[in-house]
């Protein structure tokens, strides 16, 4: 088992769409410090999800998405899960 954060992230009514090339931006970082597993919009345009893995704490990975331009902008409502996931498996 794998101890990986997901986030999710849900558009507020007065969201920006300013704010997604910065938020790009940090999610390209978190990439090139292999700190970044996958990432994605909703098909209906809601928001979207990532996951964070090689980080050693729920604290930690709050700490991380407290910097997502999505978050300091006030444009979504985020949260973060502790995801225990597994190689291959439907649950």
């Amino acid at each position: 088992m794998t101890i990986r954060y997901l986030v999710v992230a849900m558009r507020r009514p007065d969201f920006d769409e300013a704010v997604v090339a910065p938020h790009l931006a940090f999610l390209d970082d978190l990439r090139a410090r292999g700190q970044l597993a996958m990432t994605g919009g909703f098909a209906d345009r809601s928001g979207g999800a990532y996951v964070l893995e090689n980080v050693a704490d729920l604290a930690h990975a709050q700490a991380i998405v407290a910097a997502d331009p999505l978050v300091t902008s006030g444009s979504s409502d985020i949260t973060v899960h502790e995801w225990n996931t597994r190689q291959g498996s439907a649950g």
